[in-house]
């Protein structure tokens, strides 16, 4: 037997006496460890890694927990499980910690990241420790910095102007983020536009692989994530309408209603679009450029926004309306942006609501064009921009909505005015940082030879090591474009002198990956290995926060696709399924340390033992939803745990009993669990998974205490099902338990149960009563009631009532007959 196994002798429970058997026991063994010749089926778990801000908190804890019970579950199932760790340990936060302690953001960095580690450990995850990765080492990065040249050689990597967010005081580049009411979030000063050259990804080449691909992800995914994601992409059909202008080039605008053109009654340009200067006229540049000046100061977000007030300045130049011939003046206005479309749209004021704040601003015409009954937008200030007939428009007068819209693209066609187009939201991807901390961008300036690729040979390009503190301040540059030294530079192609590029890339770039570095985290010779790439990937389940549902999955998605064309893989989307856990609030808000609701991860730990914090985790609801801490009971749950231990402890029989003589609802009770337990993992309910575990231990004390003994063959099987089944949330006192009952560790490599289906069958059922997808009350019914049959029962319960009284009423009722009745309130 293992070295491991507790004394025989009877003790009471204790988890700071448990965690310390095992810990060292899993790590010496290498229990999680993969091996690469191991024939079964391979399943690739991944939880979305974690910035090393400082030690884990409660946020961390429940992501965790819920990844480790889905890499638990695939092992026992008889998988050969990859479910490895590390760190996206480039970013601003390490860099603020620099200047602020006069150090190196790598000091800072590399010291949360082992804080970190000691406590992902303790925590009990599943971890292949072996291949830890971080993307702020130099071995790292290298393959980065080689992604990129594989993308420039592809003219996916290029440069262009673009605006930034500009503090004046600070000397620096803003990120959205860090602009805090129009000023700079470290020192206030008000927040102004500047231009710089910038690196962009031109993810707009595969906005149509990216939505098409959807496909691939539709039941696997978040129903919402997709339609974010689709809403970002924002791919809408229409046409492009030709402008021509006095004196000047043609103006191109993109509609989505090309059938309300004959109410174009003015145009207007994005104010900072260069196409603004192009068209001013000499009486009215100065007025634009005091314009201009002011918008330097207002974020998109504000632009954007449908209660601001609406500005503009008049550019002195007409168009021509390509079907009437009419003249229609041109306006230079903030609520146009310069990075959409063409930065420019035509003004049909009767249906767009934005055009008519503007044209009743500004005293201009509303021409009604589309009749849909309402009243007169002039007069209601309301535009229409629904469904109606078409009217006042002489082409596709009396066509109703589709077939005028269809009919305005072919004039258009025909007249040679405009086509048929395409357009999306999505912009191509901007990558570079002026900041320290991050992968440089591996290109080189000659003043004869342009950009020149560092050779693939020479990478990585290696931040400087002795940097630090004020080295790293602001001050009008990159801080890598201050260090002459490192930014002196052969250019590659002539050997003359050059200079290296001194921004770094978006950390979103290293993340974008990182799931391939760790099938082989320490080659030296190539960024993950293709073979070893199809037969992992795609990841079988991604576990992270919604948060990310946009840029990180968008980009990883992007960088896969890219990688597919490249040769590299053979698949094209990284993640087969995903599931977004929610947050952990306090009272109802978000933890945080200026409402001081927050809660510290290592005391609870310390206070109640890792297992019972994993348990009350997962208990407290479904993975997806919001839980509060004050609704959760980690000494609840440590009670249960030692309950759970206890069984095991009085278990008699030997190991390989025979558990066909055993007390025959006992075995019923053990093998209905195992089979719930199956179905409710697939649904991802393990909230429910731990209240079925409760039922399980608490029968077998019955059976114990007041049935056939601890010696009955079905006490043993249930002890062990339970140690099985624990071993998904509550690993320490599972492994316990499980050598208590007889058994070499570790419990995480034994199989899972298996169901006999003859003691499944009953002639009652207990149907779980949730609301919102909380435990509320259970019944007894029929195994064959009909949904709603068990709808009404569920109703008709008095605890039932009153929780959808407190809750406001019942919005929808999901019934899975005969177990499963949830209420959705509010």
């Amino acid at each position: 037997m293992s070295d491991n196994q507790p004394s025989a002798e009877k003790q009471s429970y204790d988890f700071a006496e448990i965690e310390a058997r095992w810990l060292p026991y899993w790590e010496k063994a290498g229990t999680f460890v993969v091996d690469e010749d191991d024939p079964r089926p391979k399943k690739y778990v991944l939880d979305m890694f974690p910035y090393p801000s400082g030690d884990l908190h409660m946020g961390h804890a429940e992501a965790f927990a819920m990844g480790d019970v889905i890499a638990r579950y695939e092992r026992m199932r008889g998988n050969n499980v990859l479910h490895p760790i590390g760190w996206d340990s480039f970013g601003l936060p390490a860099e603020n910690a620099a200047i602020k302690n006069n150090a190196h953001p790598a000091e800072w960095t590399y010291r949360n990241i082992e804080t970190q580690a000691a406590s992902f450990k303790r925590y009990g995850l599943s971890m292949d420790w072996t291949r830890r990765l971080h993307t702020s080492d130099p071995e790292y990065y290298r393959w980065t910095q080689w992604l990129f040249l594989q993308l420039h050689r592809r003219g996916l990597a290029y440069r262009k102007d673009a605006p930034v967010n500009w503090c004046p005081s600070c000397q620096t580049v803003l990120a959205n983020e860090q602009v805090v009411d129009g000023g700079c979030d470290r020192c206030g000063t008000a927040v102004t536009k500047k231009s710089l050259n910038q690196w962009y990804f031109k993810i707009t080449d595969y906005a149509d692989r990216l939505l098409d691909d959807m496909d691939q992800l539709e039941g696997a995914w978040p129903e919402r994530v997709l339609a974010m994601q689709r809403n970002w992409i924002g791919r809408s059909t229409g046409a492009s309408v030709r402008f021509q202008v006095e004196d000047a080039e043609p103006i191109e605008v993109f509609t989505t209603r090309p059938d309300t053109l004959y109410g174009v009654t003015f145009m207007v340009v994005a104010a900072d679009a260069p196409l603004a200067m192009e068209l001013v006229t000499e009486a009215q540049r100065e007025e634009l450029e005091a314009y201009r000046e002011r918008l330097k100061s207002v974020s998109e977000i504000e632009r954007q926004s449908a209660d601001r007030e609406k500005t503009g300045v008049l550019l002195g130049r007409h168009a021509v309306h390509p079907l009437t011939g009419e003249s229609i003046p041109i306006w230079a206005s903030d609520y146009v942006l310069a990075d959409y479309g063409t930065g420019a749209v035509m003004g049909v004021p009767a249906h767009d609501q934005r055009d008519l704040d503007f044209a009743l601003t500004m005293g201009l015409p509303v021409n009604v064009v589309v009749d849909t009954g309402e009243e007169h937008p002039a007069v209601s200030g309301t535009a229409t921009a629904g469904e109606g007939t078409a009217v006042n428009s002489p082409k596709w007068e009396g066509l109703p909505k589709q077939e005028a819209i269809a009919r305005a693209v072919q004039v258009l066609e025909e007249s040679g005015a405009g086509e048929a187009t395409v357009n999306y939201r999505l912009r191509d991807w901007l990558v570079s940082r002026q900041r320290f901390w991050g992968a440089p961008i591996p290109i080189i300036h000659c003043p004869d030879c342009g950009e020149v690729p560092v050779p693939e040979d020479q990478l990585p390009v290696a931040l400087p090591t002795e940097a630090k503190g004020e080295d790293l301040a602001p001050k009008g540059t990159s801080p890598l474009g201050g260090m002459s030294e490192w930014v002196t530079a052969d250019c590659p192609a002539c050997g003359g002198a050059a200079t290296r590029d001194t921004d770094t890339m978006d950390t979103f770039v290293d993340s974008s990956w990182y799931y391939l570095r760790y099938l082989d985290p320490t080659s030296a010779d190539q960024a993950f290995p293709t073979e070893a790439a199809n037969r992992w990937m795609p990841v079988d389940q991604y576990v992270g926060g919604v948060e990310h549902a946009i840029l990180h999955l968008l980009y990883s998605r992007f960088f896969t696709k890219v990688l597919y064309d490249i040769g590299l893989v053979n698949f094209t989307e990284p993640f087969k399924a995903l599931l977004n856990q929610g947050q952990v609030l306090n009272g109802g808000k978000a933890m945080s340390k200026s409402l001081g609701n927050g809660v510290d991860l290592a005391e609870q730990l310390d206070a109640h033992g890792v297992d019972a914090v994993r348990v009350a985790m997962v208990f407290a609801g479904p993975p997806e939803d919001d839980i509060d801490w004050q609704d959760m009971s980690p000494a609840g749950s440590a009670k249960f745990l030692a309950r759970a231990w206890r069984v095991a402890q009085d278990v008699t029989s030997s190991p390989g009993t025979d558990p066909a003589s055993g007390a025959a609802g006992l075995r019923a009770a053990a093998h209905r669990t195992v089979a719930d337990a199956e179905q409710l993992i697939a649904d991802q309910k393990f909230n429910v998974v731990v209240a079925r575990l409760m039922e399980l231990v608490n029968a077998a004390r019955k059976e114990i205490d007041s049935g056939a003994g601890p010696a009955d063959p079905a006490v043993r099987e249930a002890a062990e099902v339970t140690a099985q089944l624990l071993s998904l949330v509550a690993p320490y006192t599972a492994e316990d338990m499980w050598a208590m009952l007889g058994h070499e560790p570790s419990v995480a490599n034994s199989t899972w149960p298996q169901v006999d289906e003859s003691l499944l069958v009953q002639d009652t059922v207990t149907a779980v009563v949730q609301v919102k997808g909380k435990l509320r009350d259970k019944l007894e019914v029929a195994p064959d009631i009909s949904e709603d049959e068990l709808e009404a029962a569920a109703l008709a319960l008095p605890k039932i009532q009153r929780y959808i009284a407190e809750d406001g009423g019942v919005r929808k009722v999901i019934v899975r007959a005969p177990k499963l009745v949830n209420v959705v309130t509010g």
